[in-house]
């Protein structure tokens, strides 16, 4: 087996007023938001009259980057040819070199394709902050790019250097609050929210306000504030995105039935969105109907090569006994962190759960010790914890396991297969009790949380078996 564990040259360093500051250290990752706001009528033409007709492809994806939603495919591929015609023609206007660059990383994101688009993402955004210093927008964007690296530390640094060049701006608040989660901070999460509220409202700011509710184990909270986004959503790719991450608290929630309803609708406003493709593999493999799971996940694959889609696939077809496969699947996923990696993307994470469980767990250990040390999140802790449990040293392992899943150390989302490891720890080091009331609470989550982790956390059940029959005590 390939040794994944070499270090990359990924992150993009912060500005010299954000190296100064002190950084926060913490847990947990939230989603991706561009929240750059910038320009959407396109630099070099004249204003023109509003009418009642549609807008154009480049204004409509404009407007969608302004708001930090999702753009059609089509429409960001206008938007990208129009600002890079006009940089060529004026090439010392900072907020078309911004809106360029954001638009790069949406395209990045939407493609899959980090090392195509965020390296060209960065020289334009830094080409805004040459000819334009402490430009916001060019902030803004730096602050999204660092978040689809998942560079927690970068991002934070950038959005504090964005809201102290701007401290009423609302654009700057996303990136903050998906660097806090990263970083573990919480509180501030929470608080950077409240103010993100008092400066603007809509169905961005709703779906931003759900992802907050989901980590604090609010759930009902999040699936409504994201069913007004989606109710409220300008455009059909917007809509798409706010369906598809419904979707995914759905199945969270084990509502099979419902997360197919929410992914089904997405493809079909959206047919490029590859998360709902994936999401549709997920449902349906818990449905029983793998053959379709199976095509579903091809599809999400060729709209948007993700190394957790390959994972995912791979482990529904090791569940069937289609071990080659899966073997494909995992050299695949292998293939794209190591792709990634030339965008700036940090795919430790992904890539230790996939050795932890189907390659090599020592080489796990060592890519998420590290992974832990930059930015501690309650995946990560999860992550750790399972790893290094599958090289035998439990009593270590638990107390990851314990920080991903206690909400007095942060662990407040509800998640079955965090909840599932942490009962399997406690199965190997002999705490039946508690293994059994974990084990359980992981199949009342979800009980289908993983075509490989469900069947196994059952038989672990079993295996722990009924509590012992004491008696009354005189």
């Amino acid at each position: 087996m390939e040794n994944q564990a070499e270090p990359r040259a990924r992150r993009s360093p912060v500005p010299a007023v954000v190296r100064r500051r002190p950084l926060l250290a913490g847990a947990v990752a939230g989603s991706l938001v561009l929240g750059a706001v910038l320009l959407c009528v396109p630099f070099g033409e004249p204003p023109v009259a509003r009418t009642p007709a549609a807008a154009a492809p480049g204004a409509r994806a404009g407007t969608a980057v302004v708001a930090g939603v999702s753009g059609a495919p089509a429409d960001l591929g206008e938007l990208i040819g129009r600002r890079e015609r006009a940089v060529r023609r004026q090439s010392r206007d900072a907020r078309s070199w911004a809106l360029l660059g954001t638009a790069y990383v949406e395209q990045g994101r939407r493609t899959g394709d980090a090392a195509g688009f965020y390296p060209k993402a960065e020289r334009a955004l830094r080409t805004s902050l040459r000819v334009g210093p402490d430009h916001p927008d060019a902030l803004d964007g730096m602050a999204g790019l660092a978040v689809a690296r998942r560079d927690f530390r970068g991002a934070l640094g950038w959005s504090e250097t964005a809201l102290e060049a701007a401290p009423k701006r609302w654009s700057a608040y996303p990136a903050l609050i998906d660097a806090c989660t990263g970083l573990g901070d919480y509180k501030r999460a929470y608080a950077a929210l409240g103010r993100l509220r008092r400066l603007a409202s809509g169905p961005a700011v709703l779906a931003r306000a759900a992802e907050v509710y989901r980590e604090r184990g609010w759930r009902e909270d999040a699936a409504a504030a994201l069913s007004d986004a989606a109710a409220a959503a300008a455009g059909l790719a917007e809509r798409a995105a706010r369906l598809e991450r419904g979707g995914q608290l759905a199945f969270e929630r084990g509502d099979r039935e419902d997360a197919l309803r929410h992914f089904e609708e997405a493809v079909l406003l959206d047919p490029h969105l590859g998360a709902a493709h994936a999401g549709r593999g997920r449902a349906l493999a818990a449905l029983g109907r793998t053959a379709k799971a199976q095509s579903a996940y091809r599809t999400a694959l060729a709209r948007q090569p993700l190394p957790q889609y390959a994972l995912e696939l791979g482990e529904l077809q090791e569940s069937l006994g289609l071990r080659q496969e899966a073997a494909v699947q995992y050299d695949l996923a292998r293939e794209r962190v190591r792709r990634d990696a030339a965008g700036g993307v940090d795919g430790d994470l992904v890539l230790g759960l996939l050795e932890a469980d189907h390659g090599d767990p020592v080489a796990a250990v060592r890519l998420l010790r590290a992974e832990w040390r930059r930015q501690p999140g309650i995946d990560v802790a999860d992550a750790l914890g399972w790893a290094l449990h599958r090289i035998g040293q439990d009593t270590e392992a638990l107390g990851y396991a314990t920080v991903a899943t206690d909400r007095e150390h942060g662990g407040t989302v509800r998640s079955a297969p965090y909840v599932y490891h942490r009962g399997v720890i406690e199965q190997a080091m002999g705490r039946s009790g508690a293994a059994r009331r974990h084990l359980e609470e992981a199949l009342r989550i979800n009980p289908y949380f993983s075509p490989l982790g469900a069947p196994l956390a059952r038989a672990a059940l079993a295996q722990v078996g009924e509590p012992p029959d004491v008696g009354v005590p005189r």
